[in-house]
């Protein structure tokens, strides 16, 4: 009652207080925010249900424990700000006082709800008073009584008994000595116990000889001794926060716990979790000092102080190429080592912090209070773990970015800076499963740098790539069977992401990728791994020059026609012993006698996968580069595909005639983006506006020979060109869902675009390419001579062909013989095959329309002798080729037949068939139209059609 009278006196006081100018100063408060002087007490509405909730917004510690000093503890609060404004302070004031006021009402009206029971109280006591006045009449006479038995005892009988207690009490004064005897012997055992690590026993005997002392505090000797006792637990927590602070680097269970119990004997373990994570801040700066300290005076060759005295991100900058991965492993290392202890301090938290209760423990938590108390230690510690890993990944992150971003990686080898992405990418992995963290900051600071380090490892390719193919031979490059990228060590990565789509190997992701601080109990997920380097691409077998690239370990083919042996079979009548029907036989599979072939490739080719491979190892491990890497990857076709055909189709007319519309307009694209036209020897420009980098312009090795008509003008060395350049074209295809799959999805129309306007037409470069071979195969003006001889205006019908018909032929069947040979040297594939035997026949068929077109007379049996010698030719076309149907008959009978039409069905026929010259056209007039008049009106309807071809 008097407590609440007291609290009800207090708080009437302090509502009456006022502040003074004075108070600022002696409060500390800054002068320069607005002053607010209290000069009325404040009074709050007054609400129950306001009241209500005010008195439950009081803090629970409050209630926690009778002897709680409330002022204390505001101060405290107020304290954790460096430098508190006034009104916050006013806010906390005028809190507490609503709080102070709502409490007060509430006992006030307690007070008011029990007056008729303090009545009833009142008369008691009233009757409590007579009885006791009642008592003290009694109590007189009993003295006065008392008082006469005194006199009564003798002094002989009063000496025994205080000889009696005298003697008790000198017993008690021995018990007492031997009891401080043992306390002062008590500090060589409390430095033995420390000595052991028995952090709790140690402070259980410290306690235990401090209430001791209290007891015996009547003593002069004991004041020293509790004085002393107070500097031994002083001196053990400071031993206890050094232990705790070793739990930091290497967690230890058994040494965990007796420190954990320690702290718990003291009643600091909220404290102590805050010391605790004080020291893991500091482990991860001083660990990540000292490593890379170590490295620069290693470095350095000298113990030079300043190093020890500069920031941490300055220290960085002083890491040299050499010992940039290494230190970095070591780090990763050091930093891993403290975020497993802090990962097992909270699974030692979880899992056996109820086990570590100690019976003395458990007795002393007996009352509801204690119960509640260490309820609340054990929330406090949670939070403070769970708020503490993003604390401390962040710590890690900062450390880590500072040593990336200190050296420059632009001039690392491949391997190794790969070998830093695949470091970085396993700590991103560490940090998400740490704390669910995406580590924006190391993943800026790597792209940062693999950005500057792949635009010039980029740009160091493409020139590479320019003298690779300013010095390519283009000659076979024999490789293994049905060879693909998953061959070559670069593309080894791709085959463990194929793998890990699969569910029997999802455990294996699991075990890599999740739990990996339960993985690795021991060591590390930075342990450098060696990797298999080794590939099977080349052929092992023995080469056979006359089997175009097909493995001949064994001799059981000898026996088969050389026509079988070829990628092209030729029938001739009289040759072929089996006289195998040309419909039975109409191109040669892809693999002979069971014998399967292998893909045409240059040296150049491989180099090209090699760096593709390379590339998207470069994308798997930091994605964030993806489109970066493709668009680079996009270069790399683009200017294999425009090397070869500034190679291979210089020699060309009017290419641009040849080639598909979307070929010419990506050719273009390549030349305006990525060649720099600027002449030889100028200064170039390393990169284009648009940021695509800039090549030289590629010119062919003089090695390679494009005139000599005996090896149709380097045909091996273009058909190792085209098909390695289709081979690559497969290649690229068969990544694109890989790489659709990785790039953002604003960038997927860009691939989406390479694909089909670049890779899918690449094959359209064969007809330019092979063109420039049939082209020369043909003696056109001699044909054409042979062919101004004949006269057409014969009377009797010819039943012998003219004798261009044979030159023809005999041009072809030099041409098929030369194929031939270069067969030998280079497997044909059965779409080159075509592709040349197409070109020839047209311009075989246009060259006859030409020498017909030359006729100035031509009777009906001249124009029966045209029909027998394009018979004749197509009679022998089919023995020499297996081209069906052939191309551009109908533009050679056509024209044949327009000989017979009447002057009427002419002028009609001449508007329709626009794909005659307008000299063909002319000379069929002069020959085919009797009629001068209709001759001129046809003519001018010629020349009228001629003005409008376009040029």
């Amino acid at each position: 009652m008097n407590k609440i009278k007291n609290l009800i006196s207090r708080q009437t006081n302090r509502s009456r207080e006022e502040y003074s100018p004075t108070d600022e100063k002696e409060l500390g408060l800054d002068q320069s925010e607005p002053v607010y002087k209290y000069k009325e007490v404040r009074e709050f509405p007054s609400d129950p249900l306001a009241e209500a909730e005010v008195i439950n917004s009081i803090e629970q510690v409050y209630f926690s424990d009778e002897t709680f000093d409330s002022s204390q503890y505001e101060l405290e609060k107020l304290a954790e700000d460096e430098k508190p404004s006034l009104i916050v302070i006013n806010e906390d004031r005028d809190r507490l006082r609503a709080q102070l006021q709502a409490v007060s009402k509430k006992v006030s009206d307690v007070v008011l709800e029990n007056h008729s029971a303090y009545t009833k109280e009142l008369q008691r006591v009233t009757d409590l008073q007579a009885s006791l006045q009642t008592a003290n009449v009694i109590c007189t006479n009993g003295r006065r009584q008392l008082e006469v038995s005194k006199q009564g005892f003798t002094i002989s009988s009063l000496s025994i008994m205080a000889n009696y207690r005298k003697k008790q009490q000198l017993l008690s004064l021995m018990k007492s000595l031997h009891t401080i005897k043992t306390l002062q012997r008590t500090d060589i055992r409390l430095r033995e116990m420390l000595e052991e690590e028995d952090y709790p026993g140690a402070i259980q005997l410290c306690l235990e000889c401090q209430k001791a002392a209290s007891t015996f505090r009547h003593y002069t000797c004991i004041s020293e001794l509790s004085s002393k006792l107070q500097d031994t637990l002083e001196m053990i927590e400071e031993q206890l926060d050094q232990a705790l602070a070793k739990t930091c680097n290497t967690f230890d269970t058994s040494h965990y716990q007796k420190v954990q119990r320690a702290y718990r004997l003291l009643g600091k373990t909220q404290t102590a979790m805050d010391q605790l994570h004080m020291h893991f801040t500091s482990a991860i700066h001083n660990t990540a000092f000292t490593i890379v300290l170590g490295y620069v005076e290693l470095v350095s060759g000298s113990s030079d102080t300043r190093f020890q005295k500069m920031q941490y991100k300055d220290l960085c900058s002083y890491i040299t190429g050499d010992t940039f991965i290494p230190c970095m492993v070591d780090l990763c290392k050091a930093l891993w080592d403290v975020m497993r202890s802090y990962y097992k301090t909270m699974e030692w938290h979880e899992d056996f912090e109820s086990e570590v209760q100690t019976p003395e423990t458990e007795a002393d938590t007996g009352s509801i209070s204690s119960n509640v108390e260490a309820s609340f230690n054990r929330k406090y510690i949670q939070k403070k773990l769970a708020h503490g890993l993003s604390r401390i990944w962040q710590d890690v992150q900062q450390k880590v970015k500072f040593f990336l971003l200190g050296t420059d990686l632009s001039f690392f080898k491949y391997d190794d800076f790969i070998f830093v992405l695949d470091i970085i990418n396993r700590l991103i992995l560490i940090g998400e499963e740490f704390c669910g963290s995406k580590s924006e900051d190391i993943q800026k600071s790597i792209r940062t740098q693999t950005i500057n380090y792949f635009k010039n490892y980029h740009r160091a390719r493409m020139d590479e790539l320019c003298i690779f193919l300013e010095n390519e031979g283009w000659e076979l490059c024999p490789v293994r069977v049905n060879f693909s990228i998953h061959h070559l060590q670069e593309f080894k990565f791709m085959q463990l992401l194929n793998s890990q789509r699969t569910e029997d190997n999802m455990l294996e992701i699991d075990k890599l990728q999740m739990n990996v601080f339960k993985r690795f109990e021991t060591g590390s997920p930075f342990d450098r791994q060696i990797l298999d380097d080794t590939e099977d691409v080349i052929q092992t077998v023995e080469m056979n020059n006359g089997d175009g690239g097909h493995s001949s370990n064994d001799d059981s083919d000898s026996d088969v026609p050389d026509e079988l042996k070829q990628d092209f079979i030729d029938e001739q009548t009289g040759e072929n012993p089996t006289k195998r029907k040309l419909s039975q036989v109409k191109k040669r599979p892809e693999h002979v006698l069971g014998r399967e072939i292998s893909p045409i490739l240059a040296n150049t080719t491989l180099n090209v996968l090699r760096l593709v491979g390379k590339y998207m190892q470069m994308m798997s491990v930091l994605t964030p580069i993806a489109y970066d890497v493709v668009l680079c990857m996009s270069q790399l076709f683009d200017y294999y595909l425009y090397a070869v055909f500034t190679f291979f189709t210089s020699d060309v007319p009017d290419v641009e005639k040849v080639l598909n519309s979307k070929l010419l307009n990506t050719l273009k694209r390549i030349s305006n983006e990525i060649i720099d036209q600027s002449p030889q020897g100028a200064p170039r420009n390393p990169d284009s506006p648009n940021n695509k980098v800039k090549v030289a312009f590629p010119y062919l090795s003089p090695i390679v020979d494009l005139e000599n008509i005996n090896s149709l003008y380097g045909l091996s060395e273009r058909i190792v060109a085209t098909e390695s350049l289709a081979f690559l074209a497969e290649q690229f295809e068969s990544l694109q869902s890989h790489l659709e799959s990785v790039i953002p999805a604003s960038k997927k129309p860009f691939l989406q675009q390479f694909y089909s306007q670049t890779v899918g037409v690449s094959s359209e470069l064969r007809k330019a390419v092979y063109l420039g071979v049939s082209s020369c195969c043909l003696e056109t003006e001699k044909i054409l001579n042979l062919m101004s001889t004949v006269n057409w205006n014969v009377k009797d019908i010819m039943s012998q062909h003219s004798p261009y018909v044979d030159a023809l032929l005999q041009d072809l069947q030099v041409f098929r013989d030369r194929l031939r040979n270069v067969g030998k040297q280079v497997r044909i594939p059965q779409v080159v095959y075509v592709v040349l035997w197409n070109h020839l026949i047209l311009i075989v068929n246009r060259t006859v329309v030409e020498g017909l077109a030359g006729a100035k007379k031509c009777s009906n049996e001249g124009r029966a002798l045209m029909q027998l010698d394009y018979q004749q030719f197509l009679m022998k076309l089919e023995q020499l080729t297996d081209i069906k149907p052939i191309p551009a008959k109908e533009f050679v009978e056509t024209y044949i037949k327009a000989f017979y039409l009447s002057e009427a069905d002419m002028e009609c026929w001449v508007k329709e068939h626009r794909e005659y010259s307008g000299k063909q056209l002319t000379s069929l007039i002069n020959c085919a139209v009797s009629s001068k008049r209709g001759r001129q009106r046809l003519l001018m309807i010629i020349e009228e059609l001629e003005r409008q071809r376009p040029r």
